[in-house]
């Protein structure tokens, strides 16, 4: 059993995707170009968002959403400290001072309710506090209205980490729309993933999407007309080929998920009514993409649970092990354990379990009773 399995996915659309792959060859326009500016429109369409422009990655649609906003040395922005590095390591790198708020314990994502105490408290410890990231982790959208509220009071900006919940939605509106500026990935495990990297920046604001634009290509507004500092960080037009062809079976697959997600649901809430797991809760409003199907054990050791469901062959993951505020690179900023203890809490008791659009009942029953055997005696 594999954890996903992208083998099953290439091979019912292998011909679609051979064609696509085959035609930019055939075109010898490898970097952005037709496929890339199709690309850009048929997501802004998927999302509503005005615009969209194809980048390298999404660490680097993070960077240079953050570098268009302006943040940088002796400014701070406050994120989730429950995510993956990219988030926090693309604030470091512009020199500016990463700063936490601890997450809601249903959900996973930033609590909003303790986001307007958290910038209270930074400000008055004299930072300029110049933004927010708030990331729509395992699929589903952060509290973004309730975020959006604080920050526009506070003369905030908002950028939305949507690298793993592009097809989710939130009040009716889609992930990637709900902010300034949104920033998703197309790592071949997302959702909706290419066979390399590459990521995709969505804005609200027009001046800023031109900006972005040049600046993924060295700020360049014009044959050597460079207007800003920017990075090389382009969309090549084979990945796009296989985004576009992957995209238009997304509806689907994203009901294939939610298939998939609820009947784990049903094979494993016996577990939760004993008190052993938790299983994910999706808010009132909003539907997730299930990037990860991602549950809490609660009654034993998370790690020794995983080596024993590995040994009866059923492949786990741990998203994430460590909180990003205790992680090498932000030692120097001297965060304390118990500073954040949902999020704490959170790493030592998640585990995610296979999950992906392909995945057949008959492999859920397998991991449903290798979990009751690991657990349940």
């Amino acid at each position: 059993m594999n954890f996903i399995d992208l083998k099953r996915q290439y091979e019912a659309y292998r011909e679609e995707i051979d064609q696509a792959v085959l035609g930019v060859m055939a075109s010898t326009r490898f970097i952005l170009g037709r496929e890339v500016e199709a690309l850009e429109r048929e997501l802004s369409s998927f999302t509503g968002a005005p615009f969209a422009v194809g980048v390298s990655s999404g660490t680097d649609g993070l960077l240079l959403s953050l570098m268009a906003l302006g943040a940088g040395k002796d400014t701070v922005v406050v994120t989730t400290p429950f995510s993956f590095f990219a988030t926090v390591e693309a604030i470091m790198l512009l020199g500016a001072e990463p700063a936490f708020c601890d997450i809601e314990r249903e959900s996973f994502n930033l609590d909003p309710h303790l986001l307007e105490d958290r910038i209270n408290e930074l400000e008055g410890l004299g930072k300029k506090v110049s933004g927010v990231i708030a990331v729509s982790l395992y699929g589903q959208c952060a509290d973004m209205d309730a975020i959006n509220r604080i920050s526009k009071k506070r003369g905030l900006f908002v950028i939305e980490d949507a690298c793993q919940s592009l097809g989710a939605s939130y009040k009716g509106r889609m992930s990637g729309n709900l902010s300034l500026l949104s920033v998703t990935s197309f790592f071949p495990s997302k959702p909706l993933g290419c066979f390399g990297d590459g990521g995709m920046v969505f804005s609200q604001d027009e001046g800023l999407f031109e900006k972005i634009k040049a600046m993924r290509v060295h700020g360049d507004t014009g044959r050597y007309n460079h207007r800003y500092l920017g990075l090389n960080a382009r969309l090549d037009a084979i990945q796009a080929a296989v985004l576009r062809a992957k995209l238009r079976h997304f509806e689907k697959e994203i009901a294939l998920r939610q298939e998939a997600a609820d009947r784990y649901m049903d094979l494993l809430s016996p577990l939760e009514r004993k008190g052993m797991i938790g299983l994910p809760h999706i808010k009132k409003g909003c539907r997730s993409i299930f990037a990860q199907f991602t549950i809490r054990i609660l009654e034993k050791d998370r790690d020794q649970v995983a080596m024993a469901l590995s040994e009866l062959g059923i492949p786990t993951a741990i998203h994430y092990p460590r909180p990003l505020p205790f992680l090498e690179p932000l030692k120097r900023y001297g965060f304390r354990r118990g500073e954040f203890p949902v999020a704490e809490e959170a790493a030592r008791q998640v585990l995610s379990l296979p999950m992906h659009a392909f995945i057949e009942e008959r492999e859920q029953e397998e991991v449903a009773r290798a979990l009751f055997k690991v657990l349940d005696r």
